[in-house]
Parts: C-alpha cells; structure tokens; sequence
C-alpha cells in the first residue's frame, strides 16, 4: 500500500528500512523522504513505522527496542 505518494513510499519500503536500522520518523524522511513534501502521510507513516517497530522485535532484532 502507498503511505507517502509524493515520494511513492509503501508500506513495504518502511518495513524495510526499519529492518536497515531506521527507528524514528527522522530516519524515514532521510532515508525514504516521507513527509518532505506536503506532510499529509506523516500520520500513516508514523502507525507503519510503530508496526514494523513491533515486527522487528518480534523477529529478535533489538535495534529500536
């Protein structure tokens, strides 16, 4: 599912960077561009990125933990 059309961001992309290392919005604007543009996917990023968060942990992976 798209988050971020401005920058053709999914759901799937922010899975992915969470699992790169990236754990707060910050890193996905950096790293993905979320949010640079008109801002109106900062919101459903945010909710992916605390989803992925949960995943990641649950993989064993403690890097945002």
């Amino acid at each position: 599912m798209y988050i971020c059309i401005c920058r053709q961001v999914t759901d799937h992309d922010i899975h992915q960077a969470v699992s790169q290392g990236a754990c707060r919005m910050r890193d996905l604007r950096e790293q993905l561009g979320v949010s640079e543009q008109c801002g109106k996917c900062a919101g459903c990023a945010n909710a992916v990125l605390k989803e992925a968060r949960k995943c990641c942990t649950k993989a064993g992976s403690q890097q945002c933990a």
